[in-house]
């Protein structure tokens, strides 16, 4: 059975959804079964339609089928994606991470591998800070972090981001197809990783919920 991975990503203009679409290309170039799953959108109908740009991706990208629980308990890794807002992650990705409650009470995120790529309109637009931030999400599941660091040379062609590969929408970025080839290293890395995990992984211990 090949190694399971589930890529989740948010994206309002396309710009996150080309990378997670690279991240699937290379998960599948090592071997992996991959399912690419988008966030819910949140945000009204009068919202998108007040950007044309944003109403496009929309439209062009409905088919994508949007994440489920499920598809986070079939996986044996997750890759997730979000453009960064005032440093953080989007709310239509945090929205479906707050969800997973009871999955990680049943303990069926632990030891599974986890990476994560975004976005933002400049270099210091807080790109870094967004993926650090949901890498927080990780600790809390129990995952494997499995960040690109500078293990190939794609990474420094796409600007350097060792925590995950990140695209840079407005001036000053790197060349989309640098970024993209990154997205398909880190991709790969992700299914060896998983691949990995997935045979030394022990049954799923249960975690009692605390109310608050």
């Amino acid at each position: 059975m090949p190694t399971r991975l589930a890529v989740v990503y948010y994206s309002s203009t396309g710009h996150v959804h080309r990378i997670a679409e690279a991240i699937t290309e290379g998960a599948r170039w090592a071997g992996a079964d991959v399912r690419l799953r988008r966030a819910a959108e949140l945000a009204p109908a009068a919202a998108l339609d007040a950007n044309p740009a944003w109403r496009a991706h929309a439209d062009a990208t409905a088919d994508v089928p949007v994440a489920t629980l499920d598809d986070l308990r079939w996986a044996d890794g997750f890759a997730f994606e979000t453009p960064s807002r005032f440093g953080t992650p989007a709310a239509q990705l945090k929205q479906f991470i707050d969800t997973t409650g009871g999955l990680w009470a049943e303990g069926a995120l632990s030891d599974k591998a986890a990476t994560v790529f975004g976005s933002a309109d400049n270099a210091h637009g807080g790109v870094e800070s967004t993926l650090l931030g949901l890498s927080n999400v990780f600790y809390h599941w129990g995952a494997v972090l499995v960040p690109p660091g500078y293990t190939d040379d794609s990474v420094a062609a796409a600007g350097g981001n060792p925590y995950g590969t990140t695209h840079v929408s407005g001036g000053g970025a790197a060349d989309l197809d640098a970024v993209l080839a990154a997205a398909r290293h880190q991709g790969a890395r992700l299914a060896r990783v998983a691949a990995v995990l997935r045979q030394l992984r022990r049954p799923a211990v249960t975690h009692e919920l605390v109310s608050a």
